[in-house]
């Protein structure tokens, strides 16, 4: 399904609000979204939300025969094929493997023979623009979390032990690579941090830089065809550097709190908000309710309940044909004698096969008595 494309109004609007160093969620030129991290109930689960953008990262390990190279490590970007999805995928893995941030020696079982292949699953839960960064700290925030189960060897038989026999071991991890992304607006001239969805479809170029804490460049990459100067890319990776620091500091500020949290029985993220057995089967507790005695409590009810009292009499009948509404009313208005006689002439004129009543005289009699006199004419 293709995006709707901006309006040039929009595209204007957007230009200029850069222009002027404003931007649509009042952020100033270097500043990053609200950045929230979450972890599910399993080991290497966790959930980042970068302002509305909304990512999902876990792992998958096993054991794999390895012939040719002893340890891997694959990263997959789950999205829907396509030149985005190959993009953030190749970014990812420069970002993650080339980058060294793991001890793949660690993960060798059996030298030569057999290995722990990790990979590291990304979903695209909601996009609103700088995927790559989002990707970048799910991934390495679910690898800092993550942990594998114990083994042990004797001769060329391996053992796998479960939790609960023995604790998982942690990824021995060097350093945390994070990417921030840079976009220019108008060949160079303007730059922002962080850009959202809308901003994205305006710029003309992107600079992604890969660095950890120590302010270690680990990957670099520019699209979108514009030639930047050297002063630029300094000027970038020294903000970089600043905001990879911050970043860190929130990551393991993240990992400490759900070290706590399971250290002391409890959770905390999403793995609060998501226990076991509860959402994903839809249980819940039942309230117990007394049915044995319902059908007499209404029967009780019911007999109890009065009549509602009647705001309006009934009309009383004197004689057939003749309506009687209150009595000892004053009245003074009724019919003169030349309504009468005009009623009767209109009276003597209708005819029809059809039943129709119809009011012939209103008299006042004796008492303020309203009479209403109702003929059948045939």
């Amino acid at each position: 399904m293709k995006d709707t494309p901006l309006s040039n109004c929009e595209r204007d609007f957007l230009l200029k609000a850069i222009e002027e160093k404003k931007r649509l969620d009042g952020r100033q030129t270097y500043d990053y979204r609200k950045i929230k991290i979450s972890f599910g109930t399993d080991y290497g689960c966790c959930f980042v939300d970068l302002g509305q953008t909304r990512l999902s990262c876990s792992h998958m390990f096993a054991i794999v025969c390895q012939t040719e190279h002893l340890c891997t490590l694959s990263s997959v970007f789950t999205v829907r094929q396509s030149e985005l999805s190959v993009k953030l995928n190749r970014q990812l893995e420069r970002c993650l493997r080339n980058s060294k941030c793991i001890d793949t020696e660690s993960l060798c079982v059996v030298s030569g023979e057999k290995v722990w292949q990790i990979r590291v699953d990304v979903h695209t839960l909601n996009n609103d623009g700088n995927l790559m960064d989002a990707a970048s700290i799910a991934a390495i925030t679910a690898l800092c979390h993550f942990r594998r189960p114990d083994v042990s060897t004797q001769g060329q038989e391996v053992t796998v032990y479960s939790p609960e026999e023995r604790d998982p071991i942690p990824l021995s991890i060097y350093h945390m690579p994070i990417s921030v992304s840079f976009a220019f607006f108008q060949q160079g001239t303007y730059l922002l941090v962080d850009p959202c969805e809308r901003e994205e479809r305006v710029m003309d170029g992107l600079l992604v830089i890969a660095m950890n804490k120590h302010r270690e460049i680990c990957s670099i990459q520019s699209s979108g065809g514009i030639m930047l100067l050297k002063e630029q890319v300094m000027r970038c990776s020294k903000i970089a550097g600043v905001k990879v620091s911050e970043i860190t500091e929130l990551i393991n500020e993240a990992l400490l709190n759900d070290r706590k949290a399971r250290k002391a029985g409890g959770k905390c993220g999403f793995a609060e908000s998501m226990p076991q057995e509860r959402i994903t089967a839809l249980k819940k507790d039942e309230t117990p309710v007394e049915m044995t005695d319902v059908t007499e409590t209404a029967n009780g009810i019911i007999q109890k309940g009065e009549a509602a009292p009647q705001t309006v009499p009934s009309p009383v009948v004197p004689v057939p044909g003749v309506g009687q509404v209150g009595q000892g009313l004053q009245n003074s208005w009724g019919l003169e004698d030349d309504d009468e006689d005009d009623y009767e002439e209109e009276k003597n004129d209708n005819s029809g096969d059809e039943q129709v009543e119809e009011v012939t005289k209103m008299d006042v009699g004796e008492g303020g008595l309203l009479f209403i006199y109702l003929d059948s004419l045939m």
